[in-house]
Order: structure tokens, then C-alpha cells, then sequence
């Protein structure tokens, strides 16, 4: 590679990175109180446990009246943190998985789904430590200022259970299936369907026209993927009997919930899942595309 072919790919990389940062810094800041009612919902794990909500609305009123305006944002740090990176790893890779893939023959529909694929399992690698921490601390239904802080909550993870798949990397491969499925649907969708329906001119209608097509995108993958997201909140919260491990692997505990509560108990915090993930994917996008073309404008 030239001096000048190099400046430019570090140029180009260097919008990519930036504008995928601000997109999942935004988008987390918006939507984290859904994160969190989500990942409530997706651990209970039955109508007869004392602790669990009868509905959406019970959720917010019973974490407001018992952990506060901040239970609502138990977790975020580890988020933030992981956002910024995150969605800058998202977003670059997904250009350049596309750029890879433009040199084998394949359709455009099909380009689109297989980089956004290949962005997910990346972005997963990265984000997986940071949601075992997240998950755990959401999972804690004390006041926001009696729960550990970030940091004391991992160094406890790795002093009693290491870094490995049993420790700060558990749920890896659910992990991998959630991030991996959401971004082939939410990708292809949004790309394919941008291209078939036409850009309008005017500026608010453009721009609702993105939005649409990005909350559609945002809704179908979360609820394709959200079986692979009840398996990795169960795998990484509290297991049912303290000190006995009861999931382990993705699909094994996608089978034992599924026996034990029912199918539909792997769509368990979908409608928080739909009501954070369908607009704030569309936030995303919109950010990331603007983000960038002011990038390149300035």
C-alpha cells in the first residue's frame, strides 16, 4: 500500500471510528432505563417468584418506588464504556467486511447481510466481558447506592471466577449468536430496503424515511435474536441456586428454558427489547450516517 493510499484508508477509518462512537454513545444514553427493565424480565423465571413483574408498567413503578430515578441506569457504565468502542469496532468492520466482500460475487442483499454477520461476531469478541458486568449489575435490585460500583463488581468476578468462559467471559457463545443474528438482520434489512424505496428530496421527509426503515430494521432483528438474548442474561446473571451452575451453553440453556417455562419463555423482555433496540437502532443509523457525512463535509 502507497504513503497516500494509507493516509487515506487511516482517514476514512478514522470517520468510520468516530461516527460509530457517537452513534452507540447516543443511542445508550437514550435507551438504557429499556435495558435494564429487559434484562429484569428475561431472569425471572416464573409468575410465582416473589420478585418477578406483572407487566411492563409494574416493572417501571416497582424499580421507581424501591431503587430509585438511578435504578433505572444500574449498569450503564459498563455500556458506556463499551459503546464508544463497540460501535466504532461495529460499524468500521461492517465497511470493511462489505469492501472484502466486494471482491467475491455475490448480490448485494446478500453482501450486506454476510458484513453485518461478520460485524456482529467481532463486536462480540470486544463487548462480552463488559455485559457480564452489565447484566450482574442490573440484576441487583438494591438502591442504586448500595450496589457495588463497576469496577469492585468485575475485580469480584475475576477473583471468583477468572477470566475464562466461566468467569468474565461467560455467555460467549450466546453472545456471539445475539450480536452475530441482530446484525445480519439489522444491516441487510436497512441497506436493501434503503435502496429499494426512493430518497426524497426534502430533508424531513429523507430523514423520516431513514428513521422508518431503521426502527422496521431494529424491530425485526431483535425479535429474531432475542432467544440468544434470554440464554446470555440467564448464563450471566444469577444462577437460580447460589454457587450451583445451572446454564452453561447457549443452546442447552436455550432447551432447558424452553422445557422448563415454555417457548415463549425465550421471548421474555421483548417488548422492552422492541421499545429500546427498533428506535434506538434507528438513532443509531441516522447518527452514524450523519456523523460521518459531516465528517467527510469538515
Amino acid at each position: 500500500m502507497s504513503a497516500k493510499a494509507e493516509a487515506g484508508f487511516l482517514k476514512e477509518a478514522s470517520r468510520q471510528i468516530l461516527a460509530g462512537g457517537s452513534a452507540g454513545l447516543v443511542e445508550i444514553c437514550l435507551m438504557h432505563p429499556l435495558d435494564v427493565v429487559k434484562t429484569r424480565f428475561q431472569i425471572q423465571r416464573c409468575s410465582t417468584d416473589p420478585n418477578s413483574y406483572k407487566s411492563l408498567g409494574d416493572s417501571f413503578r416497582t424499580i421507581f418506588r424501591t431503587e430509585g430515578l438511578f435504578g433505572f441506569y444500574k449498569g450503564i457504565l459498563p455500556p458506556i464504556l463499551a459503546e464508544t468502542p463497540k460501535r466504532a469496532v461495529k460499524f468500521f468492520t461492517f465497511e470493511q467486511y462489505k469492501k472484502l466482500l466486494g471482491y467475491v460475487s455475490l448480490s448485494p442483499a446478500l453482501t450486506f447481510a454476510i458484513a453485518g454477520l461478520g460485524c456482529g461476531l467481532t463486536e462480540a469478541i470486544v463487548v462480552n466481558p463488559f455485559e457480564v458486568v452489565k447484566v450482574g449489575l442490573q440484576a441487583n435490585r438494591n438502591t442504586f447506592t448500595e450496589q457495588p460500583s463497576t469496577m469492585s463488581y468485575a475485580r469480584l468476578i475475576i477473583k471468583k471466577e477468572g477470566w475464562g468462559l466461566q468467569g468474565l467471559n461467560k455467555g460467549f457463545t450466546a453472545t456471539l449468536g445475539r450480536h452475530g443474528v441482530f446484525n445480519m438482520v439489522y444491516f441487510g434489512f436497512y441497506f436493501n430496503v434503503k435502496s429499494i424505496i426512493p430518497v426524497n428530496k426534502d430533508p424531513t421527509l429523507e430523514f423520516l424515511r431513514k428513521f422508518g426503515i431503521g426502527l422496521l430494521s431494529g424491530t425485526i432483528a431483535s425479535v429474531i435474536n432475542i432467544p440468544f438474548d434470554v440464554a446470555k442474561s440467564r448464563i450471566q446473571g444469577p444462577q437460580p441456586v447460589p454457587g450451583e451452575i445451572k446454564y452453561r451453553t447457549c443452546f442447552r440453556t436455550m432447551a432447558t428454558v424452553s422445557q422448563e417455562e415454555g417457548i415463549l419463555a425465550l421471548y421474555k423482555g421483548l417488548l422492552p427489547k422492541i421499545m429500546r433496540l427498533g428506535p434506538g437502532g434507528a438513532v443509531m443509523l441516522l447518527v452514524y450516517e450523519y456523523s460521518y457525512a459531516w465528517l467527510q463535509e469538515n
